[in-house]
């Protein structure tokens, strides 16, 4: 199923500048947005969409894309193509009436829309590098976390289902139930690691403490850790309703300063905010946590290795507003640094397309909730931005440009 929004011909209202800065100022030159124009025209003529521009339109028909401030669109593409088109749409310079359909030709031609040469140029003189201060130390890592995690229990709790799970579900055949698919993905990385009653697991990554409550019914012990302090709150008293404090405790703590001995580690989609440089610390410390002849169950989002290559010091649009100082992974990239710890896969399960599913519930639940998500405090432009977001992410695992595994890892 697929979000289907109405084309609006009102102009959304520029946002707050104190609120965010930076967006309500339109940036680049008249040269840049004549160079941005002339590479959307030539990348859009022969998309299956339908990009209304004034009174012309491109594209060979499909999903409708409408341009209706032109000169701010085009001068934010040419400020910074990564950056400029998601930050169009959260100022309302263009609409779509289904935004992850209008995006999925985008991101299944996404290597080829911009002709290789201008693109090697554009990196090198035109976009934006990752802020230093973005890096994944231990403060940064903290800071990055906060800014995403700790946004509101209260807004998660929105759009998530029942089992507060923000990862990849995994859908039975036939059933579009994201509360059973959102089980039986845990339940499958659980076995991925193979857990069982009596043993002392380590999860890296607490969430809401979902995964943590169905290792404890399973009879196993655990160890869960997380440096975002809302996740924590909001996890201990899960854990406390649901009657298993005596079998699961809850550390703010960052991967690198865990302790301890542990017949499993499990981790879900946690990897992708460790960052590459430290790739290497991860991997080690999951070698020296993890006790002879245990397994690792790891849920990772992955990327085509080539891609993840070129794209490793990009900042993206995802970057600046969603997840910041994040780098997702090849598979090769992982077995890579597992293999410097003499780790290897031994079994893998693709999620991909459960995960487009996933955010496809996700982005139709905050919508039809916007309301509820309005009286938390956020206005508009965090609508559009949220939208933006899923509807993207929703695009990049349909097409396969991105992918999402669970990993059973062992020596």
């Amino acid at each position: 199923m697929t979000i289907q929004q109405p084309v609006s011909r009102r102009l959304v209202p520029r946002p707050n500048e104190g609120e965010w800065p930076g967006l309500a100022a339109v940036p680049g030159t008249p040269v840049k947005a004549r160079i941005a124009e002339a590479l959307f025209r030539r990348a859009v003529r022969n998309l299956p969409v339908r990009v209304e521009l004034g009174n012309e339109v491109l594209g060979r028909g499909g999903p409708v894309m409408r341009i209706v401030r032109p000169d701010d669109f085009f001068r934010r593409v040419g400020n910074d193509s990564k950056i400029g088109f998601g930050e169009a749409y959260m100022v309302g310079d263009w609409t779509a009436d289904d935004l992850a359909g209008l995006l999925t030709p985008f991101a299944e031609t996404l290597s080829t829309l911009i002709p290789p040469v201008l693109q090697r140029l554009a990196r090198r003189y035109v976009e934006a590098r990752q802020p230093a201060e973005e890096a994944n130390s231990v403060e940064g890592s903290r800071e990055n976390i906060h800014r995403h995690y700790d946004l509101s229990n209260d807004l998660f709790r929105i759009f998530l289902d029942d089992t507060m799970s923000y990862s990849a579900a995994w859908f039975a055949e036939g059933s579009d139930d994201l509360v059973a698919a959102q089980e039986r993905k845990i339940d499958g990385i659980l076995d991925m690691a193979g857990v069982a009653a009596g043993q002392h697991i380590l999860e890296i990554g607490t969430g809401w403490g979902g995964l943590a409550i169905r290792a404890a019914q399973r009879g196993a012990r655990v160890t869960t850790i997380t440096i975002s302090a809302e996740q924590a709150a909001l996890a201990e008293q899960r854990i406390a309703e649901a009657g298993l404090t005596d079998r699961v405790q809850v550390l703010l703590r960052d991967y690198r300063e865990a302790q301890g001995s542990y017949d499993a580690i499990v981790s879900v989609e946690m990897i992708e905010a460790v960052g590459e440089k430290y790739w290497p610390t991860y991997f080690a410390t999951l070698d020296r946590l993890l006790k002879p002849g245990g397994r690792i169950g790891l849920q990772s989002i992955t990327m085509p290795d080539d891609r993840m290559r070129v794209a490793r010091n990009d900042y993206t649009w995802i970057h600046k507003y969603v997840f910041p100082g994040g780098l997702i992974p090849s598979v090769e990239s992982i077995e890579r640094n597992l293999a410097d710890e003499g780790l290897r896969i031994a079994d893998r399960r693709s999620l991909g397309q459960d995960y487009a599913r996933t955010l496809n519930h996700w982005n139709r639940r905050f919508q039809e909730r916007w309301a509820d998500v309005a009286a938390l405090g956020f206005d508009e432009t965090f609508r559009r931005m949220w939208e933006f977001y899923l509807g993207y992410c929703e695009a990049g695992f349909r097409v396969g440009y991105l992918d999402v595994y669970q990993l059973s890892i062992t020596r």
